[in-house]
């Protein structure tokens, strides 16, 4: 996907981590409705509260930002993590008879507090830079699974999380999430990033989280 150029080399040095994300079994069983919607339900409280800590961690990258450009930018993705992500999940779980206290009140699985604290640290420990590496993978994963499985035949029970991150509304948060990651890569390595000593690290926190992401995949389906 065409999330900046930023992204598509952190992208290419995860290697098969990546793919293992990304074509995840529990991905491809939301694509051909194959997956068990108990799974996909553990998933969904698991995620929502996932994403009230990756709210955290955006609002803490407002901190970290050097610009007004980036802070507006960091804002316009928690909004869009707040009013719009958690809005499916609430939705979708409500359906299921699960109401958002429940929600709330989901006690979290060992994959998830590794993930979501990883993220947190990344920002406590690192600067703008480790908070956008940490936090990409989530944001621009979600884009292009979204857009992959919406562009495919796919079955309707899971059309709903499949239309909302394939939907342009989502795509348009990738490309600004993958602008913005390229406007902090260039204002603090330049022109020529991956011949900063600090490049290595980068990507090894775009690895890491992307596995995380890749175990929380697994994580519903073992549940």
């Amino acid at each position: 996907m065409k999330y900046g150029s930023s992204f598509a080399q952190f992208r290419a040095g995860a290697g098969n981590v990546w793919q293992e994300y990304v074509s995840h079994r529990f991905v491809t069983g939301m694509g051909d409705g194959t997956l068990p919607r108990a799974a996909f339900l553990y998933y969904l409280k698991q995620d929502y509260v996932f994403l009230i800590h990756f709210s955290r961690a955006w609002a803490l990258a407002v901190t970290k930002a050097d610009t007004v450009d980036e802070m507006r930018a960091c804002t316009a993705t928690l909004n869009a993590l707040i009013n719009e992500e958690l809005k499916l999940h609430i939705e979708l779980c409500g359906r299921e008879g699960i109401d958002e206290a429940t929600l709330f009140a989901t006690q979290e699985a060992p994959q998830n507090l590794v993930y979501t604290r990883y993220v947190l640290d990344a920002g406590y420990s690192g600067d703008f830079l480790d908070m956008l590496a940490a936090l990409a993978p989530c944001v621009l994963g979600y884009g292009e699974i979204g857009a992959r499985l919406l562009a495919a035949s796919h079955d309707a029970a899971y059309a709903d999380w499949i239309e909302t991150y394939g939907s342009e509304d989502y795509q348009q948060v990738c490309r600004d999430v993958g602008t913005l990651i390229d406007d902090a890569v260039l204002r603090r390595l330049g022109k020529q990033p991956t011949k900063s000593p600090r490049w290595a690290g980068l990507c090894q926190r775009f690895a890491t989280a992307t596995r995380l992401e890749a175990g929380f995949w697994q994580m519903g389906l073992n549940r």
